[in-house]
């Protein structure tokens, strides 16, 4: 579908940069949500495993801090994200032609079903449906670094998007740090295991 041409050279000429300013100020603050909304269940989780008067104060807590860091910061950013690149497209409707940006509009698809899942999944922490284990939702964390490294790299290397080995090495770091942070959990895991039957072994003698 092409859009009137009116719709293109109607808006002053200003109205470009402000819907990019504005754009860029929304992608960062919906990513900055996002990338610490996960943490949050996580912690949430890992919470339940406490014991009672600790759980319920920690769950409390965590609770609040989810709603408020998804209504006040990480869906604001959305919107304003969203919103600006609607004008954007206005302003410059030719944009939704090349390859590249329907390659980007796939992935920004993919960050609003992920945004759509964290509230799921806020949703069944507050009724205590622990549904996600600590591991997945560490896994899950990293999946808008990876949309984030897909959207930048379409948006400056556009249509000639490169495949050779520096892209590779791109994403195998991604992947590397991912990995790294579930290693690093479980070592912190088993070490914490490891330090109460300590202790324990100690009390009992």
């Amino acid at each position: 579908m092409t859009l009137p041409l009116s719709l293109a050279v109607s808006w002053p000429p200003e109205a470009y940069l402000w819907f990019k300013t504005l754009h860029i100020i929304g992608v960062v603050v919906w990513f900055a949500g996002l990338f610490y909304l996960v943490r949050l269940f996580i912690y949430h989780r890992e919470a339940a495993e406490l014991d009672p008067p600790l759980r319920q104060a920690f769950e409390e807590q965590y609770g609040l801090m989810e709603r408020r860091l998804a209504n006040i910061i990480t869906t604001p950013g959305m919107v304003v994200a969203v919103a600006m690149a609607v004008g954007l497209l206005l302003v410059e409707p030719a944009w939704l032609k090349p390859t590249w940006m329907h390659a980007k509009l796939a992935v920004v698809a993919g960050l609003l079903v992920y945004h759509h899942l964290c509230y799921r999944l806020m949703g069944q922490l507050h009724r205590g449906e622990y549904r996600w284990s600590g591991r997945q939702l560490r896994a899950l964390n990293e999946l808008p670094t990876l949309m984030l490294v897909l959207v930048v790299m379409l948006v400056v290397f556009k249509n000639q998007f490169p495949t050779g080995a520096a892209t590779w090495f791109l994403v195998a770091l991604v992947v590397f740090m991912a990995a790294s942070i579930q290693f690093y959990a479980r070592w912190r895991r088993l070490r914490s295991e490891r330090q109460t039957q300590q202790e324990s072994g100690g009390a009992a003698a």
